[in-house]
């Protein structure tokens, strides 16, 4: 049941389809609305924004049975993806705050500041985080590596906290696009029926200006400086626990392993440590994980609401109207990365907005002479790009939880999704001739 498909609930008129994405709209005026007027994104809570959107689609979303939306709304916060973001975030919170706890962060922090001038702290974070992400092939993952570090840099060195932030989130991305193992690159190449080494050279040259122009960007003199005192008696130590993590993480393992690897690693150091004792490494472990409570809540409601606007049609109704709009090649084009991410609105995951339009982007490819590789690209890159943004989504709602701050204060900093979005604009306006695309395009979608 969790599977059916949009065809059951075939709502393609203009008023049914609104209406079943109104709770999208919902969120974004009681959250975003609310806080303008109060002039503090701090003072409405996204729990309870999602909680009035979730009311909402509760209210005009079927099956009509009050019991079965209930069953709905579940089946999509018991999502295999979702829960496996939930045990993320439990150990994230865990290994963060046990290893705040023996002193590896503040330690992180100042080993970090002895060995980079001020001026190289971003670019430095922005390149650890595409590395990572390059490696392990997520950006949650990546995100809940980096960004307890990034957050004390940004402390110590005076830069701002949302920049900081922004370079980890826009450093992720850029493997999440881009690795082998990553689940958006399977979804995108196994959707369009391409090798993962076309749509990696296909992907490369939409997304390679962008991190080459942000690095840049990073690289230029910035009002930083260097902390004003050093942490006395330092114990370098204890950054031993987080190496682990960052070298883990490099070698491409699994990032649940990884964070057991890192709690296991900070319980050794306890143990070595004279005066340490394991209960109140065990409570600091515990206060991380209650930490992470609301962010849990909120990716559950997300979660579910998305689930009911994705069973009433109102993907449906988006592939539907934006397929209608295509006229030649590069409206085509257009329109595979439009429907790549409204979907990701309505889906919150880029892996399976990328599912949700892979075959109807594939008809639409071979129609119109669009290689596979590129279009397996477009999707990708577009997914990512909204995936970054949006406020609601797993990796801007956990770099806000780890930062201490809001996905609203990061949003402004994102700079690479946003220079991702420009060059993805470009690749599809400046390129080659219809005639050599659709000669490539022949030999991957032959006649039958």
């Amino acid at each position: 049941m969790a599977r059916q498909t949009e065809r059951e609930l075939p709502y393609v008129n203009h008023r049914r389809g609104l209406t079943t994405l109104s709770p999208l709209g919902v969120f974004f005026l009681v959250y975003v609305v609310s806080s303008l007027v109060a002039g503090d994104f701090y003072k409405m809570p996204v729990a309870i924004a999602f909680l009035a959107a979730a009311g909402w689609a509760f209210m005009v979303c079927k099956p009509k049975s009050f019991v079965q939306r209930v069953e709905r709304f579940s089946a999509g916060a018991a999502h295999s993806n979702i829960m496996m973001m939930i045990w993320i975030f439990i150990l994230a919170g865990a290994f963060a705050s046990g290893a705040k706890h023996i002193g590896a962060v503040d330690a992180m922090v100042q080993l970090t500041l002895n060995l980079l001038p001020a001026n190289m702290l971003l670019p430095g974070v922005f390149l650890a985080a595409c590395l990572i992400s390059l490696s392990i092939g997520t950006s949650v993952g990546t995100i809940v590596a980096l960004m307890p570090v990034a957050a004390g840099l940004s402390a110590d060195a005076g830069c701002h906290a949302g920049m900081m932030a922004g370079a980890v989130v826009g450093g992720a991305f850029f493997g999440d696009n881009l690795s082998f193992i990553s689940d958006t690159t399977i979804a995108a190449t196994r959707t369009q029926g391409c090798a993962m080494k076309d749509k990696f050279r296909a992907n490369l040259r939409i997304v390679l200006p962008a991190a080459i122009g942000i690095l840049l960007l990073y690289c230029m003199p910035r009002q930083l400086h260097p902390p004003a005192h050093s942490i006395e008696h330092t114990n370098y130590a204890t950054v031993i626990p987080y190496l682990l993590v960052l070298i883990s993480a490099i070698c491409g393992m699994n990032v649940i392993k990884v964070l057991f690897l890192g709690i296991v690693a900070t319980g050794i150091e306890v143990l070595c440590t004279p005066g340490a004792t394991l209960t109140n490494w065990a409570g600091a472990m515990g206060n991380g994980i209650t930490g992470m409570g609301e962010l849990i809540i909120v990716t559950l409601l997300a979660a579910g609401m998305l689930e009911l606007i994705r069973y009433n049609g109102g993907l449906s109704y988006i592939i539907t109207h934006l397929s209608r709009h295509i006229r030649g090649r590069q409206s085509a084009e257009l329109c595979i990365g439009l429907m790549a991410s409204l979907a990701n609105l309505c889906t919150a995951n880029n892996t399976v907005a990328i599912v949700a339009v892979g075959n109807i982007a594939r008809r639409v490819a071979k129609k119109h002479n669009i290689p596979p590789a590129r279009t397996a690209g477009l999707l990708d890159t577009f997914s990512c790009i909204t995936q970054a943004v949006i406020p609601y989504g797993a990796q801007l709602l956990a770099a806000a939880s780890l930062a201490g701050l809001t996905a609203l204060d990061i949003i402004p900093y994102l700079y690479y999704p946003f220079a991702m979005g420009a060059c993805a604009l470009l690749y599809i306006l400046r390129a080659p001739s219809n005639g050599n695309i659709a000669e490539t395009a022949q030999k991957d979608y032959p006649k039958n």
